[in-house]
């Protein structure tokens, strides 16, 4: 009886997968991870690293980074040999369409203040990159904000430009 539940488990989870990519998209994948990588590294080397008794703002944006870089190093010298990759679907561009939101909410952040672009950052990801209700997309928008609004500005002291004054 066990055997066949999980049987038919496995069967479930083998249909919902994307198609099998091959070498191509291992290489394709590692070289898009060294690109992220090193770009990181060097955003990050100009916030300044500072030391690991006193750190920058860069230095654990660059270490991340760094790791980055290194295992996309590693994927592109042994990719090609696995054959666990998946291939791009239409899926594959909700991490890019996410990091292009996250670049514009940098961008609004000094323009707008903190509350605005963080709630619409909160509404793209919830709704339409994942595909909640309006309901809860709103409740855990809202909810988010307040809850960063009140651990930078209040629990961390960090200065954020922000819209609201309390």
């Amino acid at each position: 009886m066990l055997h066949e539940i999980g049987a038919e488990v496995a069967h479930e989870l083998e249909e919902d997968r994307p198609p099998q990519g091959g070498p191509l998209y291992q290489t394709v994948s590692a070289l898009i991870g060294t690109g992220i990588g090193v770009v990181g590294a060097l955003l990050s080397w100009g916030y300044g690293l500072g030391s690991l008794h006193e750190p920058g703002p860069g230095l654990w944006p660059f270490v991340v980074s760094v790791l980055i870089t290194v295992l996309s190093v590693v994927l592109l010298a042994v990719g090609r040999g696995l054959t666990d990759s998946e291939a791009f679907t239409r899926s594959s561009a909700l991490p890019a369409i996410g990091i292009v939101t996250f670049i514009v909410f940098a961008v609004m952040l000094p323009m707008t203040g903190f509350e605005i672009p963080a709630l619409l950052l909160c509404v793209v990801w919830l709704k339409f990159l994942g595909g909640e209700t309006w309901r809860s997309t709103a409740i855990i928008s809202v909810a988010t904000v307040a809850a960063f609004y009140v651990l930078f500005l209040y629990g961390l002291g960090i200065p954020l430009p922000h819209l609201i004054a309390l």
